[in-house]
């Protein structure tokens, strides 16, 4: 038991890194469309691609960052239920969606678009619009982010299960920390801070 939840750490550990990261792409994803505005408003000119590499960048960060929200609790529960329920109850019934729900969506969804990836790869898919991109980037995006999901949903099952033999504390308690949201802006500030620090010894 005690290797399972050094592996189930390793992968609570790889999703809070892309997890952090991936955040960044909503970043990108509004400064794309803020470009995109102004060349089309000031210059009268446009390009699909620009369309397109936004919503890759959201596919990108819904996708990958989904193992993270489940090991952040921030996946959606029916609490007006669950709220009722004794803890024990609610660790079997978590139990019981890890391996009879979640596993099974992810490994289909593994199975359809890991063959749909590698066919656009090799085809060299593009896309149809005129200046679209290519589309192996986002197809590879499905497969890598229900990997992820299935892999933190296994990490939240060890969990639950040396939880019930009294080896870790309540896993399903949510520590209050910064939300993605707070560290994006945090890590903003301070870059900004970090700028205006080297323009002043420069200076």
């Amino acid at each position: 038991m005690q290797a399972l939840l050094k592996l189930s750490k390793a992968i609570d550990r790889l999703n809070t890194f892309v997890g952090r990261y991936v955040i960044w792409l909503i970043l990108a994803a509004t400064l794309v469309s803020g470009i995109n505005a102004v060349v089309r408003k000031v210059f009268h000119t446009s390009s699909n691609a620009f369309l397109e590499v936004q919503w890759y960048f959201f596919a990108a960060s819904f996708l990958l960052a989904a193992g993270y929200a489940l090991l952040e609790k921030e996946h959606v529960k029916v609490d007006v239920i669950n709220a009722k329920l004794s803890q024990r109850t609610r660790v079997w019934i978590d139990i019981f969606g890890f391996i009879f729900f979640l596993t099974p969506v992810c490994i289909v969804v593994l199975k359809y678009s890991i063959p749909f990836f590698i066919q656009a790869y090799q085809s060299g898919e593009v896309s149809s619009n005129a200046g679209g991109l290519i589309r192996w980037p986002v197809y590879l995006m499905m497969p890598l982010g229900f990997g992820l999901l299935m892999l933190q949903g296994f990490s939240e099952l060890i969990k639950r299960i040396a939880f019930l033999r009294g080896l870790i504390p309540d896993p399903m308690v949510k520590v209050l920390a910064q939300s993605a949201e707070e560290e994006l802006a945090e890590a903003i500030r301070l870059a900004e801070e970090k700028a205006a620090a080297q323009k002043a010894q420069n200076a």
